[in-house]
């Protein structure tokens, strides 16, 4: 292999995004920004990197096996490279905007980076793109992020988008409920959500019947919500219930066409998730485009929000239209390139002045047309001129 075959090289998981995916990913960045804005969700920008006691606390636990760690050669403290970008945002909540009034609604885009893929996501460096609605405990801001993730991939073209609805609390709810002890508990949510039904049987006993009903009433919101309500449900599981249902209803009442399921036992993904949670799907797009839920933030705030993880966004966009790119010649009045790039086009200026095919000149540097006497023509039509 030659050195500059070795120096391509990128660890696994790692890529390199090359023109013009880099130039359109930026794009739906900025969009996505725009629209979280237009709904009053200010921008912060957390470091890349942060000292690992404050990186890892809270809800930033549950990263704790997927971030990378180094020691601070200034400091000598450990420090951790982000995993995920909403433990730094409910930090920021509960330190710099500890004063601002809440509700505190804030978004972000960066890159994360974590240890290892998954089989479903390989990749280790991920945009994301994301709001957190902070100090706001309500089943109306429930109803709020999950609207506004559907509403901004929408916006940026993503269709046939599903919303799947989880309750992460409900089957711990309801193994308190009935006294089974935590260690029965740990496996129930195991069993539940490998949705093996022999195994949930086994452990929940005579009590078996509930957890198996709740397992099999995932599928359309509506209709799961009403298999949810045949079943007999104590205490705090069936506020659990209620709570989902209101949800449920705030958010197809707001937006009727989306594709909105439920599966009430989901927990894997969920640890940190302390209410209604839920993942973005896009059909026949592989993986998740994005998950959020309800968690406690930095402060011990009940906040809610989302992440979109922009490779899978990507996947699910039509390719973006072609740019307009205008090649022009040398000697050419740089106010003639500049009235150009008013319209919208792109410029690629001759830095060759030997004689050449400007025609072919244009098609190597990629442009879908060439400037005759002021005015773009498309190449390849008979109408260039070679230079003189």
């Amino acid at each position: 292999m030659s050195r500059v075959s070795e120096m391509a090289l990128l660890p696994t998981g790692l890529r390199d995004v090359l023109p013009p995916d880099a130039a359109f990913e930026a794009r739906v960045v900025e969009r996505l920004l725009a629209r979280f804005a237009s709904h009053g969700y200010q921008q912060v920008k957390p470091p890349l990197i942060e000292f690992e006691e404050s990186l890892l606390s809270g809800a930033g636990a549950a990263m704790a096996a997927h971030t990378f760690r180094l020691m601070d050669p200034i400091s000598q403290r450990m420090m951790g490279l982000r995993a995920d970008i909403t433990p730094q945002v409910a930090r920021i909540a509960a330190t710099r905007l500890r004063k601002s009034p809440r509700p505190l609604r804030l978004c972000y885009a960066g890159q994360a980076l974590r240890v290892k893929g998954s089989q479903l996501r390989p990749e280790r460096q991920v945009g994301q793109a994301g709001v957190e609605l902070i100090g706001a405990a309500t089943t109306e801001a429930d109803a709020e992020v999950i609207l506004l993730a559907a509403e901004a991939l929408r916006a940026v073209g993503v269709a046939n988008l599903t919303v799947d609805l989880t309750l992460p609390t409900l089957v711990p709810a309801l193994a308190s409920d009935l006294g089974l002890d935590g260690e029965t508990m740990d496996s129930l949510v195991t069993a539940l959500d490998r949705k093996d039904a022999p195994a949930v049987e086994a452990l929940a006993g005579v009590q078996a019947p509930r957890f198996v009903t709740l397992m099999r009433a995932a599928g359309p919101a509506r209709r799961a919500i009403a298999a949810l309500e045949a079943l007999d449900l104590p205490g705090s599981a069936a506020a659990e219930r209620a709570r989902l249902a209101e949800v449920v209803e705030l958010v197809l009442s707001a937006m009727p066409d989306l594709n909105l399921t439920i599966d009430p036992v989901e927990h894997r993904g969920f640890e940190y998730h302390t209410g209604v949670s839920f993942t973005l799907f896009a059909r026949r797009v592989r993986g998740e485009l994005g998950r959020g839920g309800r968690y406690l933030s930095g402060d011990s705030e009940s906040s809610t929000g989302f992440t979109l993880y922009m490779d899978t966004v990507l996947r699910a966009l039509p390719p973006p239209p072609p740019v307009r790119r205008v090649f022009v010649p040398s000697g050419t009045p740089r106010a003639v390139a500049a009235r150009l790039r008013d319209q919208g086009w792109v410029t690629v200026a001759d830095l060759d002045r030997r004689d050449t095919d400007l025609r072919a000149e244009a098609r190597r540097q990629a442009c879908s047309h060439l400037l005759v006497d002021g005015e773009p023509r498309e190449v390849g039509s008979g109408k260039e001129r070679e230079r003189p």
